[in-house]
């Protein structure tokens, strides 16, 4: 069974019924959105689709796929299971399982700009890894926090079918585009809609629920020399200590592009221990 869920329709290019500001700072690391958007998504999915947890299998809960660094939507689905299982738990049942789609490599190309084949191009060229016994004949959540193309769907179905995974699919999905006559770079229209330069990443940075994701690691690591030096004056050391750590963590330092503002990092001593 494979079942899909939006609680957000996209049908225009100017008139949304959620906030774009509001899903940029989500895009960039602040968490206090990630939790207002797992609520909002928690409560409409119950109301759709409430049978569909009156069952006896297991549920596993799975954001889209990272390799180390967790993309925003790991936050949504983070805060999503706790509502989940505070839902569960009010039912006197067995609380969720949290679980990950892994995957080996990384890429600079910023997403929200491609086109689908750009995007299953791109995704083709990666290599993924589930746990096909874990997850069979359980009820698995896939979330995620919008679906523009379809193509990490498309994957995760893909994956299924080569595992041959039998198991209870439901995609889950903040908000979804529904006219396909609009262009797909729609995305990054949310993406930089608060967020858009060095200065309001740095606003992002000091906000009490922030916290590291894959998108803003790598809007960090290209910057050039200059945002990049305005960026470390502004935010606290202990942040650009553990962005180093990150961008080791997921084999950063091994793209080229990147070189230059990690080696910054290490060589101006922001990272005790190297």
């Amino acid at each position: 069974m494979n079942k899909r869920y939006s609680l957000h329709h996209i049908h225009s290019a100017d008139e949304f019924t959620f906030s774009p500001a509001e899903y940029s700072y989500f895009k960039y690391g602040d968490k206090s959105y990630a939790e207002k958007f797992a609520k909002e998504l928690f409560d409409g999915f119950i109301s759709s689709h409430e049978d569909l947890l009156k069952t006896d299998l297991e549920i596993v809960v799975l954001p889209s796929p990272y390799m180390a660094i967790p993309t925003a939507s790991n936050f949504l689905c983070f805060f999503f299971k706790k509502q989940l299982d505070f839902y569960l738990f009010q039912k006197g049942r067995k609380s969720s399982v949290l679980s990950k789609i892994n995957r080996n490599h990384t890429y600079i190309t910023d997403y929200g700009n491609l086109s689908f084949e750009d995007r299953k191009n791109l995704i083709a060229n990666d290599t993924y890894y589930i746990d096909k016994d874990f997850l069979r004949g359980k009820l698995c959540i896939f979330i995620d926090d919008i679906k523009i193309t379809g193509s990490h769907e498309y994957t995760v179905n893909r994956i299924l079918n080569e595992y041959n995974v039998e198991t209870d699919f439901m995609f889950l999905y903040y908000a979804e585009l529904m006219n396909f006559d609009l262009d797909p770079k729609i995305e990054n229209f949310f993406n930089y809609y608060a967020v858009n330069n060095v200065e309001h990443i740095a606003e992002v940075m000091r906000k009490p629920n922030f916290e590291f994701n894959t998108r803003i690691v790598k809007y960090i690591l290209g910057l050039d020399s200059s945002n990049f030096d305005y960026l470390t004056s502004k935010v606290k050391r202990e942040q650009m200590d553990l962005l180093l750590e990150l961008a080791i963590s997921n084999n950063y330092h091994l793209i080229k592009e990147y070189e230059n503002n990690i080696n910054t990092l290490t060589q101006t001593e922001l990272y005790y221990g190297y």
